[in-house]
């Protein structure tokens, strides 16, 4: 069953941890010193503004009473500097930023897609590609900017309170007293709405990643949507889940201007009850008219960090839990990996065994029980079965896409030739548990009965299978499997554009493709997994030449749904039990009467055409 259905919530209802925080300072530390430039640069900008006030203090009780036009030039020109250092600094700031923060998320994708890469076929039969998008573009930008702008901006905006504290104390300490005695107030409002501003922030994202995940199944599907004239119900769903979306981002919005509002009512409070102490003391001759207008600005100065603040904390709250997503997909175990001291597989002969392999999906329910058989080199075996009996398990056993529960499966290794160096450690058969997988499967070649088609011209996508052939070994492999024919015909030949998944060719000559790119890479083992099952009788007719040919010399598991295409097969294997349950020629098994038969019959008569 998967995980993260498109209907279900990711969980994100994980403590607030600093661990996660302290893991990433991988990325941080790379980039330290553009940060503590542009740290250095905020800071500097944000204290030179802070003299702002005193100008105009001095200003209002000084150049303006005494009418020095000197002084008052003096302090415009201050003033005027003071904003352009501002707003150089500023920008040469965010410029920094900007490049750092697109190289944290270039470190970090790159991290996340390597490991994706890594992880075996049971990671993805679990998860909807869509949720995993989320992580790796989403939460990546997110997170990128806490790690990158969050982090400074924190640290400057607690350097900008401090500073702040500093300059209306060393004006007038009764005014700045009153000033500071609001900040326990809207403590005391920010702890209360913390838990309920996190918990939304995490809905909203929750229902963003459910909308994410239904549209690139959506789009995935789309023809088979069409097909089956789905549009209105899919409308439906999609607006259930944006309508879900809209719902959590406005429940998000509401609570999180909250603590805008209370900034702002609380900074009105304090401005007004200074305003009036002030207007009292200066009827007293203690505080002066210009100290009160700089003060007043001091007001909006202390409270915007404080603001900015606690928005960064609740930031830093959510993308924490984004964090824990990253990296719990970059913990997963990649459980099909090379075993330390793994082996490089030396060429083989093609020739392989089962010995009491024994394999399940999940523990406890086996597909595969105490299964056991050799093939020969250059032997042509074929799978047939019922579905879900365990066919296409065989043969992902044998390019180790899974592990192996229990047993072993033995390759045979080509002895070197006299006079060769012989292989370090060289044996005559490896268990390919113990061999790396890139020696492994570079000498498989695998024909899936999904023919994946990427975007790129189809030279590119026959040449996926080997990328130092030429274009003549491409077009030699291509005339192989009967694809030559339609591929000059195309408007650019070889060089013909194709859209990702193929979308411009025909299911039968997206498989001729694929089947010429597994041929290209010239393996020693060959699968084909329902290889032909889009292909018209008569390209099949035509392809079965090719096939002959390809099959000479190779090791071959054929998985036909035609089972007149595997009549020529050394040996069938009839699947099922958990095991096999048949093993002859076709006309051994014909002959014998029993499961094989009855299939192959019942088959027969459905086509109308003689067992």
């Amino acid at each position: 069953m998967a995980r993260n259905k498109f209907d279900v919530d990711e969980n994100l209802e994980s403590p607030f941890s600093f661990k996660h925080l302290k893991r990433a300072m991988k990325y941080i530390g790379r980039h330290r010193f553009k940060m503590v430039f542009a740290l250095l640069l905020s800071v500097i900008a944000s204290v030179s503004t802070l003299y702002q006030p005193v100008l105009m203090q001095k200003v209002l009780d000084e150049a303006v009473p005494n009418k020095d036009l000197l002084l008052l030039g003096r302090l415009a020109v201050l003033f005027v500097g003071i904003v352009v250092i501002s707003i150089a600094f500023t920008t040469i700031r965010a410029r920094v930023m900007a490049h750092v923060s697109q190289e944290i998320i270039y470190d970090i994708r790159e991290d996340l897609f390597a490991h994706l890469q890594r992880l075996p076929f049971s990671y993805y039969d679990s998860r909807p590609a869509g949720k995993i998008l989320v992580r790796v573009i989403n939460y990546v930008n997110s997170v990128s900017d806490m790690l990158s702008n969050g982090i400074i901006n924190s640290i400057l905006e607690i350097l900008n309170v401090l500073f702040i504290i500093f300059f209306m104390y060393q004006m007038e300490p009764m005014l700045a007293t009153i000033i500071v005695a609001g900040l326990p107030v809207f403590i005391a409002i920010i702890m209360l709405l913390k838990p309920r501003q996190r918990k939304a922030w995490q809905n909203q994202s929750n229902k963003n990643s459910n909308y994410n995940a239904y549209l690139a199944e959506s789009i995935d599907g789309v023809r088979v949507s069409q097909l089956f004239a789905r549009q209105e119900e899919n409308i439906s769903i999609m607006e259930r889940l944006s309508s879900a979306c809209r719902k959590a981002w406005m429940g998000a919005v509401y609570i999180s201007n909250s603590v805008w509002l209370s900034s702002e009512i609380i900074t009105q409070i304090v401005f007004t009850i200074m305003y009036i102490a002030g207007v009292y003391w200066m009827g007293g001759a203690m505080v002066s008219f210009g100290v009160i207008m700089a003060m007043g600005q001091y007001v909006s100065r202390f409270w915007q960090p404080i603001t900015n603040l606690a928005n960064i904390y609740n930031s830093f709250v959510n993308n924490i839990a984004y964090l824990e997503r990253i990296f719990e997909t970059m913990d997963e175990p990649v459980v099909v990996d090379d075993v330390p001291g793994a082996k490089e597989l030396p060429p083989i002969t093609g020739e392989l065994e089962f010995k009491d392999v024994t394999f399940a999906y999940e523990p406890g329910i086996n597909i595969l029980e105490n299964l056991n058989f050799r093939v020969k080199a250059g032997e042509s075996i074929a799978l047939v079965g019922a579905t879900g009996a365990g066919k296409t398990t065989v043969v992902n056993l044998i390019s180790r896409f899974y592990n192996l529960t229990g047993g072993q499966l033995l390759v045979t290794a080509e002895k070197p030739e006299d006079g060769e160096e012989h292989p370090l450690e060289w044996a005559e058969q490896y268990d390919i548990a113990e061999v790396t997988l890139h020696s492994l499967r570079t000498q498989m070649g695998i024909m899936l009965q999904d023919s994946f088609i990427f975007s790129g011209t189809i030279m590119d996508n026959i040449r996926y299978g080997r990328l130092d052939a030429t274009d003549e070994e491409v077009e030699q492999a291509a005339k192989v499997v009967r694809a030559h024919e339609f591929i000059r015909e195309m408007e650019r030949g070889y060089y013909t554009t194709v859209n990702e998944r193929g979308s411009r060719l025909s299911q039968g000559q997206k498989q001729l493709i694929a089947f010429a790119r597994t041929l290209l890479s010239d393996p020693k083992i060959l699968i084909l997994d329902e290889a032909t099952s889009s292909i018209d009788t008569k390209t099949e007719r035509l392809l079965q030449e090719g096939i002959q040919a390809l099959l000479k010399g190779r090791t071959s598991f054929i998985i036909a749904h035609r089972l007149s295409t595997i009549k020529n097969c050394d040996r069938i294997f009839y699947i099922g039990n958990k095991g096999i349950m048949e093993a002859g020629s076709h006309e051994e098994l014909m002959a014998k009467k029993g499961f094989y038969y009855d299939l192959y019959t019942a088959q027969a008569k459905e086509q109308g055409v003689p067992a």
